[in-house]
């Protein structure tokens, strides 16, 4: 074998490992992304709150779980927090015994993540009323679920099962005086659900600012 046709061998044999590793790299965004599926079971994750107290998605079998993925410092996200829609939501679904998980995917020194004494006053101030507020500084969990916007919500019914993904409601803008006029995909999914029907609109497309993975 002379030298060029080695020449040629190797570079054929690099571009070959070059594409297979692109291959694989796509398969695994596909398998994470495919990862979450409407009407099949929630992933399992396990997340600390501000207390430094761990919670399992599991661990709330048998009670329906709301997953709201927030950062406070998004206009979307304010929107619906200075009206006290979102509050509104966590307590009168609270009092039903539903879950409400506050998910925070920022990393470190990106927009939505805050010290955790800064983050308690900001609950405060905020009137937050979520079951917990769960930390997912490394995007484990958020990418688990594909999220993608702050806010992005799921339902998840008592066995554990998603039942809605996507946005909070049917109007994709900051202006709080919309929320009145819209249909709120959350609230409308718990209630189908709680009254033995079948979700109306299962999924629909996210909006807001983007998660700072």
């Amino acid at each position: 074998m002379n030298r060029l046709t080695k020449t040629i061998l190797i570079s054929a044999m690099l571009l070959a490992g070059i594409a297979a590793l692109a291959l694989s790299q796509e398969a695994s965004k596909e398998a994470a992304t495919a990862s979450v599926a409407i009407d099949q079971p929630a992933p399992d994750f396990a997340l600390k709150d501000i207390d430094g107290k761990e919670h399992k998605l599991s661990d709330f079998k048998g009670k329906y779980v709301v997953l709201e993925w927030v950062n406070y410092d998004c206009p979307f996200v304010k929107k619906h927090y200075s009206s006290g829609n979102m509050q509104k939501l966590q307590a009168a679904y609270g009092k039903k015994e539903v879950v409400w998980l506050s998910i925070c995917s920022s990393a470190p020194g990106k927009q939505g993540h805050f010290p955790i004494a800064d983050l308690k006053k900001r609950m405060e101030s905020e009137k937050a009323a979520p079951t917990a507020y769960l930390l997912d500084e490394s995007g484990v969990a958020g990418k688990l679920y594909n999220a993608k916007t702050t806010p992005h919500m799921f339902v998840v019914d008592p066995k554990g099962i998603l039942r809605y993904a996507g946005a909070i409601d049917d109007t994709p803008s900051t202006k709080a005086s919309d929320i009145a006029a819209s249909t709120n995909y959350v609230s409308s999914s718990l209630d189908a659900l709680m009254a033995g029907k079948s979700v109306a609109t299962k999924s629909s497309t996210p909006y807001g600012c983007s998660v700072k993975y």
